[in-house]
């Protein structure tokens, strides 16, 4: 029996309109085109950059939807320094944003400055959940090895286990991939079911998001099924609809 995949899934449009290749009002448009897609046919999220989220606010506001808006956060390198990705987040949360998705400083974690790493989890996590907002944090899979997936997963579930309360944790996820990581071996940039096998293994509590690299229907409900709370996809009508996906996020 088809089962419903709607309310799994995160409706994505990040590029800029430099990576597209196109001009400003161009890019507002498939952000309204997106916004309205998820409206039409209820998925759970918009995930658009921080720019635009007033935008898809009133769009959704105006038509009394439940489409809830999410962001990203120091997107999509994850180097920028605590202090802006805060900043960024407080516009984001002034602006009525739903959903923090930040990306960790995954260059900082594999250059073994933890601490820094600890640090922008906690402030990141608490600006987040003070607000009632979920947080989600990005660790771009394809720039680590299994080892480093478990250990940066771990370090994030400790987090938030030791500093937040029990009825939170689901509200704050571990997620794959921004799309955006450019590999040289040919290796998927986005999500795998082997690296959320070992995410959902050391998560603990904690929810997880699929980010990229789901390609069909038959693949978004094996993730579900695996565990995975959100999958996100900037072809999430096709997925619905049945259609497979060649390249893209």
């Amino acid at each position: 029996m088809k089962i419903s995949i709607q309310n799994h899934l995160d409706s994505t449009y990040l590029k800029t309109p430099t990576q597209a290749g196109i001009s400003e009002k161009e890019t507002q448009q498939k952000v309204h085109n997106l916004v309205q897609e998820c409206i039409d046919n209820k998925f759970v999220l918009a995930m658009i950059r921080p720019e635009y989220v007033v935008m898809a606010k009133q769009m959704i506001t105006e038509v009394k939807s439940g489409v809830f808006v999410g962001t990203v956060i120091g997107f999509h390198e994850g180097t920028t320094c605590l202090t802006d990705k805060i900043l960024e987040a407080q516009r984001a949360i002034d602006d009525g944003v739903d959903e923090l998705d930040y990306v960790i400083n995954y260059t900082a974690f594999k250059e073994g400055n933890v601490d820094l790493v600890k640090k922008e989890v906690l402030e990141g996590t608490k600006l987040g959940l003070n607000n009632n907002k979920k947080v989600k944090w990005i660790i771009e899979i394809a720039a680590l090895n299994d080892l480093q997936i478990v250990e940066i997963t771990k370090l994030i579930r400790d987090i938030v286990l030791e500093n937040f309360d029990k009825e939170q944790f689901a509200d704050v996820f571990v997620k794959s991939s921004t799309g955006f990581y450019k590999t040289t071996d040919g290796k998927p940039v986005g999500a795998t079911f082997e690296a959320m096998q070992i995410i959902k293994e050391n998560s603990g509590s904690l929810s997880i998001k699929a980010a990229g690299g789901v390609r069909n229907y038959a693949d978004a409900v094996k993730m579900i099924k695996l565990g995975v709370s959100r999958i996100g996809t900037s072809s999430a009508k096709k997925i619905v609809d049945g259609g497979d996906i060649e390249g893209g996020y």
